[in-house]
């Protein structure tokens, strides 16, 4: 009988009702929700051309990356398991609207990134189904239709499923009660990240930090970055076409270069207010632009740009080739464009920002669930790459632009690209997360009158409320940080990285005492700032909620 439980609801609307799928060996005709999930036609929409052109594209290079990573390591080799990729942002309404945007010069780097995941995880050998339809989701991960609180069978079709923020709505929508149960196994591909204080749903809404997005009760570590944000997300990245291989090693390559610069706005609106800067430049080199030209729009640019139009990718890869000069005016915000360009030999070049941009002060990051303060239109560019690949100036300082632009145009500069932006260097990064963040999954309790007898639990029916062992507690080096800074700017400083699942180690009475502290009174406490400890007082915080542990939380009074 029922007796208030939700497994024995469930097992009640299983065996007595029809709501729920039945039992195995149930005298039951096989239900739709219930078969294995089929091949997937192909999608023909832009957005899938463009991720099936660039994954074919650069195929052989996945492939040589793979076979030189199988060469130089032991450790590539790892269980196969059924992965689901699904983006959200290209199923329903919300695709419709992404779709219509990406051949109007609409943000690609999404697309990229999706791409380029696939087939990394296709080369580390695991069994792939991508999927933009949200009708099919309900079959695929093995649901019952409609918006019920029925569970999906057990085991979960797929060990993995990476998402992103509207995906993860569509996952909860068609799981039901299943969906914390199986919330270890979601990645969220999320471009800006997501900080701890606006994940923890309650914390956030007591605390001011919820947002249209967060607030999923996730391991920060779930959340996957285009860039490395913060080291609370997890860096998934992508591979820049740029990257040129000889032999073993990156080669920097030496291409002819005309005095051309190209300029990084393809739509017209990214222009306004930025025309005295551009045609400065356009005083030093012969300016070119690849901005969309709806039918019967006329485009109001500066005459001394020579504008191409849309340029399919190789096309734009060519004029890249031999311009000089790539042109950020300041919006899109950190795409892989500008990485993609100075790996085929550019210069950036991209405006500063005084006061920064952040959530607070800028529309595009308003309602983002990060405090980031953003210096530039690309701030991984500017800190981690810099001269004299990357010029951040004043773009209302005629003076600054020109010296700039003349300082560039003397420079020799061959192409770079991070290694980590590199096919190596992304299947690295992969294998890692899959290898060390799965360990960290704890068996999910589970309603034994619903498992299907005989059938092995998958490592990944978990969640992660066990304590890290990864890094081990070797790698830990403690820092006290000064009033008004955090976790991640004190350790970059000493060259180290502040690494959230080294954080249990700390949050310890003993902790303080080693590091010279003296604890009056110890609190324990929900609070994105802990552990951290109070001069005025002698107060040493702990934290209470592990998903709360924060690299980038900066405390005024406390350090």
């Amino acid at each position: 009988g029922v007796d208030g439980t939700t497994c024995s609801v469930l097992t009640y609307l299983s065996q007595t009702e029809d709501f729920c799928p039945p039992r195995d060996g149930r005298n039951h005709s096989s239900l739709p929700w219930h078969q294995k999930p089929q091949a997937i036609s192909n999608n023909s929409s832009p957005a899938m051309k463009f991720i099936r052109s660039r994954v074919e594209k650069m195929s052989e290079r996945w492939i040589q990356a793979g076979l030189r990573m199988k060469e130089s390591s032991n450790n590539t080799v790892s269980t196969q398991m059924r992965v689901l990729l699904y983006p959200g942002a290209l199923s329903g309404s919300v695709g419709q609207r992404f779709e219509a945007m990406v051949e109007r010069g609409g943000p690609l780097g999404e697309l990229v990134q999706w791409a380029d995941l696939s087939a990394c995880l296709t080369i580390l050998g695991h069994n792939l189904i991508f999927s933009t339809s949200q009708h099919q989701l309900h079959s695929l991960i093995g649901a019952a239709p409609g918006r019920g609180s029925c569970p999906i069978q057990r085991p979960l079709t797929f060990d993995l499923i990476y998402t992103d923020y509207h995906g993860l709505a569509h996952l909860q929508g068609a799981m039901g009660l299943a969906f914390k149960h199986y919330q270890c196994r979601f990645r969220i591909l999320d471009s800006f990240g997501t900080e701890p204080a606006f994940n923890f749903a309650s914390y956030a809404r007591s605390h001011g930090y919820k947002t249209l997005w967060g607030s999923w009760d996730l391991q920060p570590l779930q959340y996957m970055t285009m860039f490395p944000h913060t080291p609370d997300n997890s860096f998934l990245g992508f591979v820049s076409e740029g990257t040129v291989r000889k032999g073993s090693e990156l080669e920097p390559v030496s291409y002819k270069k005309d005095r051309i610069a190209v300029v990084y706005g393809k739509q017209d609106y990214m222009w306004q207010g930025k025309y005295e800067y551009v045609k400065v430049i356009s005083e030093e080199l012969e300016t070119h632009a690849t901005v969309y030209q709806p039918p019967g729009h006329t485009l109001h640019l500066p005459s001394l740009i020579r504008n191409h139009g849309l340029l399919t990718q190789e096309h734009f890869q060519q004029l890249l080739r031999k311009a000089k000069l790539f042109v950020g005016l300041g919006f899109p915000y950190e795409g892989p464009a500008p990485i993609e360009a100075i790996g085929m030999g550019c210069v950036f070049i991209q405006p500063r920002f005084d006061p920064p941009h952040s959530s607070a002060s800028n529309d595009f990051y308003k309602g983002k669930p990060t405090t980031r303060q953003i210096s530039s239109q690309h701030p991984y560019a500017e800190e981690f790459i810099g001269k004299p690949y990357v010029w951040t100036v004043d773009v209302t300082n005629k003076s600054d632009i020109r010296e700039a632009v003349k300082a560039i145009l003397r420079s020799e500069v061959k192409s770079f690209t991070p290694q980590e932006f590199t096919c190596v260097g992304m299947l690295k990064r992969v294998l890692g997360y899959i290898t060390h963040q799965v360990q960290r999954c704890k068996k999910a309790q589970a309603c034994p009158e619903l498992e299907t007898p005989g059938t092995p639990t998958s490592l990944l029916t978990k969640n992660f409320k066990s304590v890290p062992t990864w890094p081990p507690k070797s790698a830990l080096r403690v820092h006290l940080a000064p009033l008004g800074q955090s976790c991640v700017s004190v350790c970059r400083r000493s060259s180290l990285m502040c690494e959230p699942a080294l954080f249990h180690h700390l949050n310890t009475p003993a902790a303080f005492t080693r590091l010279g502290l003296s604890c009056a009174s110890v609190l324990p406490e929900l609070n994105h700032l802990f552990p951290s400890y109070s001069p005025w007082g002698r107060q040493c915080g702990l934290q209470q909620e592990p998903l709360l542990f924060s690299c980038v939380a900066i405390c005024l009074d406390c350090l």
